[in-house]
């Protein structure tokens, strides 16, 4: 089942989806933190001052350079195109990656840690990991799993990870880097048209495709030693990508801290309820929006919701690492993962505790994980339906999604 808005439609995606803001990557090189050692990027990929202070031309007028580098139909579109700026590197300097390698969660293990993030995708029974260490070079991955074009994507200045279909209108589109940034959120492209979506609505906002929207999957980032617990006959993206890059290094260190101010912002004044940097899940289902702070999904572990008329639950866990704190991606901090599910199963809505020790649910004491499978108890092998819930900063959540309900305890 497949809920969408307030439609419900059967296919074979097993998830809520949200009509959920998806991001993708967003600068992957440039950001370098005041008093830290330089990033790993490319001095050919760093964004010039121009390019951070100067928005592009006026709301009709196509971007700066665009034209020259692009074939869209610029005439289309639905945003003003002065608040689009340019990230730095040019159309498809960020390269995505269009022949992903997979390994085996053995293989793999001898190069990822235990708390490294990855995002998690399965469908069919075909479970991948991504990793994010590849995946804040890259940001798009194009990939194809039990048949279906899905496009897996990670935005560094959003912190935010996202699956969802390419296939639009019955033809399959492949996406690439556009080089250009609306509210610190990578505008990609399509190589079929050239049209431009906005990652953080998964809008096409110019283009032939202009207002159609992408169909979003969830695609939660969990740490390494939870996918592989769950999947150890899942495959993970390899790190022979075709391009050299310091994967395992981290080109944002230090982003992440909370009392800093975005990079390469400029939108909507972020409402003060929580600062900008902070980390939240946000979910939108059936026109509710929710953020659930971390750091309140840390003290309580577990939040039993309804949005959009629909009872959910929220899961957190520790021992995840951020992707863009530390020198290195494995030695970030702990900020730990959240995940969103139904809270329906069969003919049973279930409520969900934390005891200090494991997550249960009140009904029938079975013991659940943060991947909304039932391990003990007499709902063991049973799996909860998941919610398209995004990782994102506060910031570029409601810059998108203004009128967001703060959970509060």
């Amino acid at each position: 089942m497949f809920l969408r808005g307030s439609v419900i439609s059967f296919t074979k995606w097993s998830v809520l989806a949200a009509g959920c803001i998806v991001m993708s990557g967003c600068l992957a090189g440039g950001f370098e933190p005041s008093g830290a050692s330089a990033t790993h990027v490319p001095p050919s990929q760093a964004p010039t001052a121009d390019a951070i202070a100067s928005p592009t031309m006026g709301g009709d007028t196509p971007p700066a350079g665009a034209a020259a580098e692009f074939t869209t139909d610029f005439t289309r579109h639905n945003v003003d195109y002065s608040e689009i700026l340019s990230g730095g590197p040019p159309k498809d300097g960020i390269p995505a990656i269009d022949r992903p390698v997979f390994e085996s969660v053995t293989s793999a293990d001898t190069w990822l840690k235990s708390q490294e993030p990855v995002i998690s995708f399965e469908i069919g029974g075909d479970a991948r990991a991504y990793p994010l260490q590849i995946l804040i070079w890259h940001e798009i991955v194009n990939d194809t799993i039990a048949g279906t074009p899905i496009l897996v994507s990670f935005c560094p200045l959003c912190n935010t990870a996202i699956a969802f279909e390419r296939t639009v209108n019955n033809d399959v589109l492949n996406f690439g880097t556009t080089g250009r940034l609306r509210y610190s959120n990578l505008i990609m492209y399509d190589r079929q048209t050239e049209s431009w979506w906005q990652q953080a609505s998964g809008h096409a906002i110019a283009g032939q495709f202009s207002g159609t929207q992408l169909t979003f999957l969830p695609a939660p980032i969990v740490s390494w030693q939870e996918f592989k617990t769950r999947f150890p006959q899942g495959r993970v993206l390899s790190r022979e990508t075709g391009y050299e890059r310091p994967y395992g290094n981290n080109p944002y260190q230090g982003y992440d801290d909370i009392r800093r101010s975005p990079f390469l912002y400029r939108g909507p004044k972020t409402p003060d309820q929580l600062p900008a940097m902070a980390r939240i899940l946000a979910v939108d289902l059936n026109g509710e929006s929710v953020a659930y702070p971390f750091e309140t999904l840390e003290s309580v572990r577990v939040i039993n919701d309804t949005v959009g008329n629909h009872p959910m639950a929220v899961f957190w866990a520790p021992g995840t690492a951020s992707a863009v704190d530390a020198p290195q991606v494995a030695s970030g901090r702990d900020v730990g993962s959240a995940n969103a599910f139904s809270r329906v199963l069969g003919d049973r809505t279930l409520t969900f505790l934390w005891d200090g020790d494991k997550l249960t649910d009140r009904e029938t004491g079975s013991q659940w994980t943060l991947l909304g499978q039932a391990i003990d108890g007499p709902l063991a092998g049973s799996q909860l339906m998941p919610v398209v819930a995004v990782n994102h900063f506060w910031f570029s959540w409601v810059a998108f999604k203004p009128g967001t309900r703060i959970h509060q305890p």
